[in-house]
């Protein structure tokens, strides 16, 4: 009993380092939970503290074994799984609609996440707070850096749109771009067939040029009556 005691009060600093794993993959979930992603606060947050887990009972749930001579230990055996492992939640946040991909962000977020659970795991609490502001630089900087680039540049900028055609969506599109002050340099229109006659869908990506991005352009055009989807493309991806 008094071993079991003992062996209890060995693992309190243990608790430590599951708790910097607790806090630093809520803060990234957080992030993510506002933005209203695929996978937010919870998804996270148990991510991180199970790859946390992992890597603790990697390191120190089998020292019992070492008592047997031909038992031979890898204390990275189980932590590398959860490199692999984490593919499937990843893979299972990417889906495609149509021409456009979404998740992948959020996919390689809960990679990011399973790593700096990790690392809190193994001890590299500094690493992974490292890791955690890298994760806010890129999630939050980037974005404004492009929109800050691309307005001083002033390179093209790509707009796809799935849409039912018979809805004079691409005459409404075509208006609002050209009402925030952004030049259309090109388009081209992409029809899809359908069984049915009456609901059928195409695609048009319009190319546009100006110091006004188009993120905000892309959210206001997917409320027009019509539209099954908007996006900002890419110029390659488009063939315009």
């Amino acid at each position: 009993m008094a071993d079991e005691v003992v062996a209890g009060l060995g693992e309190l600093p243990l608790l430590v380092e599951l708790g910097s794993a607790l806090l630093l993959s809520s803060l990234v979930g957080l992030e993510r939970e506002v933005r209203a992603k695929s996978a937010g606060l919870r998804t996270h947050t148990l991510v991180g503290v199970g790859a946390a887990l992992f890597m603790l009972v990697s390191k120190y749930g089998f020292g019992d074994m070492l008592e047997f001579d031909r038992v031979s230990l890898d204390p990275s055996r189980v932590a590398a799984q959860v490199v692999s492992g984490i593919g499937f939640i990843g893979g299972g946040l990417i889906f495609v609609r149509r021409d456009v991909v979404r998740g992948l962000t959020t996919a390689a977020t809960v990679w990011m996440v399973a790593a700096i659970g990790m690392a809190c795991g193994g001890g590299l609490v500094l690493l992974a707070s490292a890791t955690t502001l890298v994760h806010f630089l890129v999630a939050v900087g980037y974005p404004r850096l492009l929109r800050l680039l691309r307005g001083v540049l002033r390179e093209p900028q790509v707009v796809r749109v799935g849409y039912l055609d018979g809805h004079g969506v691409l005459r409404e599109v075509l208006t609002l771009c050209t009402s925030r002050g952004l030049k259309v340099l090109d388009l081209q229109v992409e029809r899809e067939d359908t069984d049915d006659e009456q609901q059928r869908t195409a695609v048009v990506a319009v190319r546009l040029q100006g110091k006004r991005p188009v993120g905000d352009l892309v959210e206001e055009i997917n409320t027009f009556p019509g539209v099954l989807h908007a996006a900002v493309g890419d110029s390659a991806e488009a063939g315009i």
